[in-house]
């Protein structure tokens, strides 16, 4: 099978071999832990624990509230201490449940699912269980798993690229656990009679892909997709693209196009959910950067605070100037460690230089180099300058509402411009106009 890919985008360092190799190793969360009701897109969870209740590890704290929403358990046994709003990786404060860990790890007691599984058995343990997409959107799988169709759906594609620079927790989950991510594959297939399960993964992981290779080569309705190793492939766009040659654009959801997508770790909890009803409260979450000393991936209890996972590393340098929540292109500046690990932290990133910081902007050279990398195939130098300009008509006549926001054209651009944050305020802005009317 050639090596499959889309145009555009680039060619950061990747940084993987930090921590590639370095074996998934679990840790038990110190102190009390932070459990966030909104950890996904959609309306946030509801408590359903009081302050002074003992709860379970697995017990159900805070229950979806809305179809577009995802159940939230403990991650430990312990006793709630406080419901009240806290800070999370984005900077924002979000009510939260706090629970004080008791150190017993008493698990709720969770009946398996006995085989054979309906689609109804299938998608009511996903959503019980909280399962939501861990590639970085955390989108609620068990409304990705259900269509208005399912005939219509011709692929499943577990997206294992990884593309963004550090991270290689899917990469060890593969490595690890390749067996039970085939097993979750082959889970989603069952609520899709005419589709083909994918695993997409991009070629600087060779190992995986040979292994997965032999794994599924009885397998009728499973391949195993080798794409090309650039940044951003792991777009849930441009993952559909290479493998389907299918495109969407922002008007339109992946099974509009036949495809359901899912990131690795989620297809892993689809068959923990399923086969064993257990619930979603720990995930693995790389560790890396040139400021840890030892990087390093770690399985970590939802709630954990992010200054035990620095600790867990080795520490920090001393002359650390940049810490990062996710991965270098789409993740966010922290100021804080006294966060919690919640169901989107896919990494913390430690730099002893602030490129962005030091880099000096200039005016916009008119060189085109942004729109030669971006996967969209916008002018963004010219989308910048209208939103700049609280243009919004010219905006979203250039079609600035097809942003992905991956800051390729800011990684291409030689005058260091704010490229993706002017489109991404001005996405907004045209967002919330629609809204009003």
């Amino acid at each position: 099978m050639s090596i499959l890919t889309f145009k555009g985008g680039v060619h950061p360092y990747d940084g993987k071999e930090l921590s590639k190799d370095v074996a998934v190793r679990k840790i038990l969360p110190e102190g009390e832990l932070v459990f966030p009701v909104s950890q996904h897109i959609g309306a946030p969870a509801k408590p359903v624990v009081e302050v002074g209740e003992r709860v379970l590890k697995g017990q159900l704290i805070a229950g979806a509230d809305g179809f577009v929403s995802a159940n939230i358990h403990s991650s430990v046994s312990g006793t709630v201490k406080k419901i009240e709003k806290r800070l999370v990786p984005n900077g924002s404060k979000v009510l939260s449940i706090i629970i004080e860990n008791d150190n017993l790890y008493e698990e709720y007691n969770y009946e398996p699912n006995n085989e054979p599984w309906s689609k109804d058995t299938i998608r009511k343990a996903v959503k019980d269980c909280g399962v939501v997409g861990l590639g970085g959107a955390c989108f609620p799988t068990h409304v990705k798993l259900t269509p208005k169709d399912d005939n219509s759906i011709d692929y499943v594609i577990v997206n294992a690229a990884e593309c963004e620079p550090y991270i290689t927790s899917d990469y060890r989950r593969l490595v690890e656990q390749p067996s039970e991510v085939i097993e979750g594959l082959k889970i989603v297939l069952k609520l899709f009679e005419n589709a083909k399960g994918v695993i997409a993964v991009e070629n600087n992981k060779p190992d995986v892909i040979e292994n997965l290779k032999k794994l599924t080569e009885k397998e009728d309705k499973i391949s195993v997709a080798e794409l090309k190793t650039k940044y951003p492939q792991g777009s849930e766009r441009h993952i559909i693209y290479a493998v389907t040659k299918r495109k969407i654009n922002s008007s339109m959801l992946p099974a509009d196009a036949g495809c359901i997508v899912d990131n690795v770790d989620t297809i892993y909890n689809i068959y923990r959910a399923v086969k064993f009803n257990k619930p979603l409260t720990e995930r693995i979450v790389t560790v890396s950067g040139d400021g840890i000393n030892s990087p390093c991936n770690l399985e970590v209890p939802f709630g954990t605070s992010h200054a035990q996972l620095v600790k867990e590393a080795g520490g920090m340098d001393e002359n650390v100037e940049k810490i990062i929540s996710g991965g270098p292109m789409m993740g966010q500046a922290m100021f804080s460690l006294e966060v919690p690990v919640i169901k989107g932290s896919s990494a913390l990133l430690a730099f002893k230089q602030d490129e962005i910081s030091r880099a000096t902007m200039t005016n916009c050279l008119n060189c085109g180099k942004c729109a030669m990398v971006c996967p969209e195939g916008l002018i963004c130098a010219k989308l910048a300058h209208a939103a700049d300009a609280n243009d919004m008509e010219a905006f979203v006549k250039m079609h600035g509402m097809e942003c992905i926001e991956c800051g390729t054209c800011n990684y291409n651009c030689p005058a260091n411009r704010n490229i993706t944050q002017s489109v991404r305020t001005m996405k907004r802005k045209v967002q919330a106009a629609r809204r009003k009317g």
